[in-house]
């Protein structure tokens, strides 16, 4: 194996163990399909007819009823979350390399590196949500619908 590839052969192994530990996770979010019993509805009949409320055709299309600042924290904290996994398993990896680089400088430097960059990943994804976190708050605080939880 050249040095190019055993350089990148542990970005290509993260990037595998990121896809599976995401790939089910969004597999989990599907919800299945269900027939539904008789006649088929007609046009007017979908989503609760055409006398339906807003409210009414949110819950009949399968929308949240949470308010859009709720919606919007529980998005950032989500992709904050894998960015955070994503974070360590770097850091896992550059363990991993430091463990098996049987004493060679340059794997030890290279997997110093890639610890490093994990750490900061970290640094700047906590930051990420602490500046998030702060804004939202202050928005909510303006608008006056209360502080989301934290």
């Amino acid at each position: 194996m050249n040095t190019l590839s055993k350089k990148h052969l542990g970005y290509i192994l993260g990037a595998m163990l990121a896809m599976l530990i995401v790939t089910p996770a969004l597999l989990g979010m599907a919800h299945p399909a269900q027939a539904a019993a008789g006649a088929p509805l007609k046009a007017d009949e979908l989503f609760g007819g055409k006398d339906a409320t807003g409210a009414a055709f949110a819950g009949n299309a399968g929308l949240g009823s949470a308010d859009l600042m709720t919606a919007i924290t529980s998005i950032i904290r989500t992709a904050l979350g894998f960015l955070g996994i994503i974070a360590v398993i770097i850091i896992m990896l550059g363990g991993f390399k430091w463990m098996t680089a049987q004493g060679v400088q340059t794997k030890v430097d290279e997997a110093k590196k890639l610890i490093y960059a994990g750490i900061t990943g970290l640094v700047i994804i906590l930051s990420a949500f602490a500046i998030a976190s702060f804004v939202i708050n202050q928005i909510t605080g303006v608008t006056g619908q209360g502080a989301v939880g934290g």
